[in-house]
Parts: structure tokens; sequence; C-alpha cells
């Protein structure tokens, strides 16, 4: 399936398992997953798409990341199908539409979506941001469908550091093994209070979007002069450099989306850098942490 040789893949893959992301449950997962926006849209791309993800899992990045809302469902049908006979190597991660999100509802959202994905349980399930549904009734659906046995965790995402202090004063709120938000190089704004909020408690981020989400902005990072210089010395690329800045502290799950074959090797392998002290004080002098309170960068 890949160009690797199996000494190149194993390399890459002890080196990903070597510093996994704790959950607060203690469930271990790598550090590099795989996202799927925009995945199983095109049916003319499903074959490639497809690919991608296998290439992914066999190099380690076993987590993958999707929602009832890609697509329509389309993602998380591709997804069941990428993972035919791989499932218990992967870690499952799907979203429920905050208006899916009732009492009346999730159960049913949940169940649609197994079924796309052709699994029986899923190892996290997100509330894919807020929405009028109470706080205490989504959590008390999520619990729910944890105690059947549909999911295994739970957690939200495009929560801000408010958002999450409501979440922990919500009866059984604290359950919430990580929160998925906007984070890269570029967009800093979690490191002023959220993502300090949530290292004291041992809370993970998933970072979605980690090179960016195209655009003008992803190729600020791949053009900026110290990236590159950077990237040069580990002969690499600057996208992988910006990458391995995301998930420097063993405390984010960083989940790009690959669709060739390329792109994914490079992601792999971006696990694999180890950025040094003075690699991380020049990245911060051209992309400084905020010194104030930003909006939650959502897209």
């Amino acid at each position: 399936m890949t160009p690797l040789d199996e000494s190149k893949i194993m390399k890459i893959k002890t080196r990903l398992n070597k510093h996994p992301v704790t959950l607060p449950d203690g469930t271990p997962v790598p550090c590099l997953g795989q996202g799927t926006w925009y995945m199983g849209e095109d049916p003319k791309a499903k074959a490639q798409e497809i690919k991608a993800l296998q290439l992914g899992i066999e190099l380690g990045m076993t987590l993958i990341d999707t929602a009832e809302m890609y697509g329509n469902g389309g993602s998380e049908r591709l997804v069941g199908e990428a993972i035919k006979g791989l499932r218990n190597d992967v870690f499952l991660v799907s979203k429920v539409y905050p208006h899916n999100a009732g009492l009346e509802k999730i159960s049913t959202a949940c169940e649609n979506s197994l079924k796309r994905l052709g699994t029986d349980r899923l190892d996290l399930y997100l509330l894919h941001w807020i929405g009028g549904i109470p706080l205490e009734e989504t959590v008390e659906g999520m619990e729910k469908l944890k105690k059947d046995g549909k999911i295994l965790r739970w957690g939200v995402s495009n929560f801000d550091t408010d958002d999450m202090k409501e979440l922990w004063r919500t009866k059984d709120g604290v359950n919430c093994v990580t929160n998925q938000v906007l984070y890269h190089l570029g967009s800093r704004g979690i490191d002023f209070d959220l993502l300090p909020w949530q290292q004291e408690r041992h809370l993970p981020i998933m970072a979605y979007s980690p090179l960016a989400h195209g655009g003008a902005l992803r190729k600020q990072l791949a053009d900026d002069p110290v990236v590159t210089d950077v990237a040069a010395n580990y002969n690499v690329t600057p996208l992988q450099i910006a990458l391995a800045w995301t998930i420097r502290t063993n405390q984010v799950i960083a989940i790009p989306k690959a669709v060739q074959v390329q792109h994914v090797i490079e992601n792999a392998e971006a696990g694999t850098i180890e950025l040094t002290t003075e690699d991380l004080i020049r990245l911060e002098q051209v992309f400084p942490k905020p010194t104030r309170k930003m909006p939650l960068d959502i897209i």
C-alpha cells in the first residue's frame, strides 16, 4: 500500500507510539490522528480517500475523526469502508449536531452514526458545538450512551474557556475527556487561557485543521522564512514543522486531513520531529503567544 519499506514504517510507528497523549481515563491515543472533513463527498475521490485513511492507520495514525455533519453522513460511510477489518486497530471519533444532542434525539443520532460507520460502538463521541440544548441534558444523554455501551467516552468541540467552566459545573460534566478546537502555529488564541485551563485538569486538546484551513494562512506558515529555515535543518517541509509544533507538549492530539499519499506520509513523519528549545523560541518570535483573551477561532 505504501512506498515506504517495512523498517521505515516501523520507525515511524515506534516514534509515534513513544509519546502518546493520555486521556483522563488513562487511555493512550496517538498524538497524530486523521481528520475527514470534506471526505466522502465526491464519488470519484472515494478510492483515493480510503487508501489515504488506510495508509495513515498503517503508519500509526489510528485515531480517525469524523462527524454526522460531514457530507451529511458521507464521511462516516467512507470511514466505515476504510476501517473494515481494522476496527479494533482504530480509535474512532464522531460528533453529534447540537440540535441532535437532546435526550430524545441523541440516541438515534448515535445509532445512525454507528450504522454508517459499520460498528457497534464509538471510542469517543463529541458534541460538535454548543447549541440550544441545555448542557445538563446533553451530558445525561452522553452518559446514557456510555452506560449502554454505544460509546466508550465523550467530549466536546468548539468550547471556549467559559463554556468549559459551565460544563465543569454541570452534573457529570467532568467526565468529558477532550475538547476539539482549531489550533495551529498561526492560530494561538487558546494558548492564553483555554489550553492552560485544560492542562491544569489533564484534559487534552484535540486540534482540528492543525495546518490551517488552506488559503493565505497556510501559505503564510509554508512560506515564513523562520519556519522554512527550521524545516531545512531537519530536511522536512515547513508544514511538517508547523505540525510538529502543534503536538510539541504531548497534551495535544492533532488531526490533519490528507488525501494524497505523500501528504499522509509527511504528516506521519512530522510526528517523529522533536523540536529543540531553540527551535521553539525562534517560532515563538514570529508566531507569538497572545497576551490577552482572544475569541475562540472557529471555521
